[in-house]
């Protein structure tokens, strides 16, 4: 998901977020826009940021997943060799 999808999805639901204050408090939704923008604003800050957070925890699962298979050959290259001192010794 792109980040001007992210950022406007949640700039939206901050918009919807202050008129259900509005409606709450039943105020004019009209009456105060640099609420709506700042609102607007702040919910695009944290859809930005669930964004940026989006690829860094992809970029970590990447990394652990790569460990994890280098880690994993080694073990198994560690049991064939183990394995086929056995196999040598038995004989």
């Amino acid at each position: 998901m792109g980040v001007l999808s992210n950022v406007l999805g949640f700039a939206t639901f901050g918009l919807a977020a202050r008129f259900g204050q509005l409606g709450i408090q039943k105020r004019n939704i009209f009456s105060n826009p640099g609420g709506h923008v700042i609102a607007m604003a702040a919910f695009g800050f944290a859809g930005y940021w669930a964004h940026q957070w989006d690829i860094r925890a992809a970029e970590i699962i990447a990394e652990k997943k790569s460990a994890l298979e280098q880690r994993r050959r080694k073990q198994i290259a560690q049991a064939e060799a183990l394995g086929s001192q056995q196999l040598a010794e038995a004989e």
